[in-house]
């Protein structure tokens, strides 16, 4: 079973900066990718970034290209997200999750496994 464990949410003001973590351990099949998913109060939770693991390859969605960046280090087995000019529109629990798939997955049924997500609260 793999483990996911985020890090690194918090309040900040419009046009401020947040850095968020996700930490994994455990065992399970080959993950291939690791993801940032959002999901704002009454609303579907939405593809925000991927990246995989062996080549650092990345995807943005459109609410992330530009101000977001995703990266990686293998040997601590962690996946960052830098989150910068955060919008109050950005104000979601963001989680962290991973796939066996090898292309570039952006849809939640491709990831087979998540953290429990951080709360990224983003005031006006």
């Amino acid at each position: 079973q793999l483990q996911l464990v985020e890090t690194g949410g918090g309040l900040v003001q419009a046009g401020g900066s947040l850095r968020l973590s996700c930490s994994c351990s455990g065992r399970g099949f080959s993950t291939h990718t690791m993801g940032w998913f959002r999901q704002a109060p009454g609303k579907e939770r939405e593809f925000v970034a991927a990246i995989k693991w062996s080549s650092s390859v990345t995807y943005y969605g459109d609410s992330a290209r530009g101000r977001f960046t995703i990266s990686r280090d293998n040997a601590k087995n962690t996946v960052f997200l830098q989150m910068n000019s955060l919008k109050p529109e950005d104000t979601a629990i963001y989680y962290c999750a991973a796939s066996h798939i090898l292309g570039m997955p952006t849809r939640e049924s491709n990831y087979d496994y998540w953290g429990q997500g951080t709360q990224v609260t983003v005031s006006s």
